[in-house]
């Protein structure tokens, strides 16, 4: 008789997902599939609302990464309402969602990644959690705590809200920066810097060497990409063009207006997330380990990967070392974690290149804004992969249709292939441990979805 095992909930991400696994009579695997549960509900109950109430309601979708989602759809009904916000309200605008990067980052390295590789993949699931690593080195938990919530009361102090953002508003920034907020972030981002450095150290010393075999082997596929770079085609968070790699490195640029033209959006009965994949590659979708098609990846690793260079200094040498090692494209699904670590790198010194420019204290920080008929794309990176709020507006500026792409949906295609390929690489004769299936788990985590 075959057999099915299931992993539910899968441990240590930011949101809700099962594992199925299918074995067949002799016990080897069979099928695996990953099922994402949240449902998509915000695109239809919009509907009808006006659109500037928009950031502050779709920021609810998610607790970890609000500041993208409230960012993304400011930028939407900026387009809607044909308003182009001044320099400092855009600036203040980047500020705030590249300092929710660097707290994400540290949040997913330290307390849902880092039990796999510090207490050890076959570790009892007791003692392989945060409170593991507090056990094994409570000084570094200690630095750790300190520096999420140094990031996490930078974002309450100033924006006066760091869970569901208000913030953002349509045509720019609720308030100016004044000189001595300035002064008091920049001297605490200058400190997250110095702890993205250290942590990226400590990892390339004290983690990814022991566990080079599982790199090259855990959950690996070969796919394309997407991420935004800017126009000189360096890696960008906050606002550029959209290149869609394939797996040989070529790539086609475009507006994220165009997104549609792109991109398609494939729904499969056992799941409530959609399945984007690559239109412009004229290929259809299939989940198949060997012959994928019409599979990218999004998230860290594949924005390191489409873009030419990183934009600050420190993380143009970490990605350079990065490169030296693994080439481009990097395929290996476990590498997810070294460049969200380059990218926590570049999230801190591009908030000190912000906070250094004399503009963010500009006290003009928004356009006037009129409702009107209109069509507006607003396109983020989120910490999980590029964000895409896609609105209509009536001539009341009235929601009358709204789509989205979150990013981690880029990845459900991804994440199911990787968890194939480990099922069917792990399991054999019918043998399946805790430390197994807590593998199978890790292609998930890597991820971060």
């Amino acid at each position: 008789m075959s057999q099915a095992i299931t992993i539910q909930p899968i441990t240590r991400i930011e949101g809700h997902a099962s594992i199925k696994i299918w074995l067949d009579d002799a016990g080897n695997y069979q099928d695996a599939r990953v099922n994402y549960m949240s449902l998509r509900g915000f695109e239809k109950f919009v509907e009808g609302k006006p659109a500037e109430e928009l950031p502050d309601i779709v920021c609810r979708i998610c607790g970890i990464c609000p500041w993208m989602h409230h960012l993304a759809s400011n930028k939407a009904v900026d387009r809607c309402f044909g308003v182009v916000p001044p320099p400092a309200g855009h600036k203040l605008r980047e500020l705030m969602q590249t300092i929710a990067h660097a707290e994400d980052k540290l949040l997913h390295f330290y307390f849902l990644a880092a039990p796999d590789f510090v207490i050890g993949p076959d570790a009892d699931y007791a003692v392989r959690n945060v409170v593991g690593i507090a056990k094994a080195n409570p000084e570094l938990a200690t630095q750790v705590v300190k520096m999420r919530y140094l990031v996490k009361m930078i974002l309450d102090k100033f924006s006066r809200k760091t869970i569901h953002p208000i913030a953002g508003v349509p045509g720019g920034f609720c308030k100016p920066m004044l000189e001595e907020e300035r002064q008091d972030i920049l001297a605490k981002m200058r400190q997250v810097l110095d702890f993205a450095l250290f942590t990226i150290d400590f990892a390339k010393t004290n983690v990814f060497p022991k566990y080079l075999d599982a790199i090259k082997t855990l959950g690996v596929i070969t796919t394309g990409f997407i991420g935004t770079v800017d126009e000189a085609g360096a890696h960008n968070l906050y606002d550029g063009k959209i290149r869609l790699m394939k797996a040989d490195g070529s790539y086609d640029d475009f507006d994220v207006q165009d997104y549609a033209d792109y991109l398609g959006e494939h729904v499969e009965p056992w799941s409530y997330g959609k399945f984007p994949y690559a239109r412009k590659w004229n290929e259809g979708f299939a989940l198949d380990v060997d012959h994928p098609k019409g599979i990218y990846r999004a998230n860290t690793l594949a924005r390191i990967n489409v873009a030419d260079r990183m934009a600050t200094p420190r993380a143009q040498a970490e990605l350079e070392e990065f490169r030296a090692l693994f080439g481009r494209p990097a395929q290996a699904t476990l590498l997810y974690h070294y460049a969200r670590l380059i990218e926590e790198v570049y999230a801190c010194e591009r908030a000190i290149e912000i906070l250094e420019d004399p503009e963010i204290t500009d006290p003009n920080v928004r356009a006037p804004v009129e409702p009107r008929a209109g069509r507006g794309v607003g396109c983020v990176e989120a910490p999980r992969g590029t964000l895409i709020h896609d609105y209509a507006t009536d001539e009341n500026g009235l929601i009358t249709r709204a789509n989205l792409i979150v990013g981690t949906t880029h990845n459900l295609g991804p994440m199911n292939l990787s968890v194939k390929q480990a099922a069917r690489a792990l399991i054999r004769g019918g043998q399946v441990t805790e430390g197994i299936l807590n593998r199978i788990e890790m292609a998930v985590r890597a991820y971060d979805p």
